[in-house]
């Protein structure tokens, strides 16, 4: 197995985790808190989207998904390439609406099919490359942000999947 193959895989598997994860859940389930200061279902989901649409659309050197598609009217959102739920407040947290599921899923898929496309293109030389960001150190290279985007992702997967148990049981699960 190439490493490509395994990097792709793991993206493709938060998509699989989310759709799972929203499936059967209305507008108020998304928007839901699971305590005081905790994110939502569809928060959640819409920020481990902005983030891997804003890390590999500045690894690409191209505008994100986010604007130049209009994927922020679709979720009634500034146009803002800075808005990716990083550093929210918890009243801004509270106040994000979701859009449903079907535009939370799509814009994933998206936000996927341009990674999927960006990660089959590097080269092994390619991931060795370092970006231009001296506040790290080391300086972090296209193989370590790919790596930490598919884990940021897993991550806000696996919170939205908690947080769907906190909601609904444990009978939702496929296993």
């Amino acid at each position: 197995m190439e490493w490509r193959d395994l990097v792709l895989d793991a993206y493709s598997r938060v998509m699989e985790a989310l759709d799972e994860a929203l499936n059967g859940l209305d507008r108020d389930d998304l928007d839901r808190l699971p305590g005081p200061e905790s994110n939502s279902m569809g928060w959640l989901a819409w920020h481990l989207s902005r983030i891997q649409d804003a890390e590999i659309a500045s690894l690409m050197g191209e505008d994100q998904l986010w604007t130049s598609d209009g994927w922020h009217a679709r979720f009634n959102r500034p146009l803002d390439p800075e808005d990716t739920g990083t550093g929210h407040t918890p009243e801004q947290v509270s106040a994000f609406r979701s859009p449903g599921i079907e535009a939370l899923l799509d814009y994933h898929r998206a936000v996927l099919d341009r990674s999927r496309s960006y990660i089959a293109s590097l080269s092994t030389s390619d991931l060795r490359r370092e970006l231009d960001e001296p506040w790290y150190h080391p300086r972090p290279t296209v193989g370590v942000r790919v790596i930490s985007v598919a884990s940021d992702c897993l991550q806000h997967v696996g919170q939205v999947a908690y947080a769907r148990g906190l909601l609904k049981g444990r009978g939702w699960l496929p296993y």
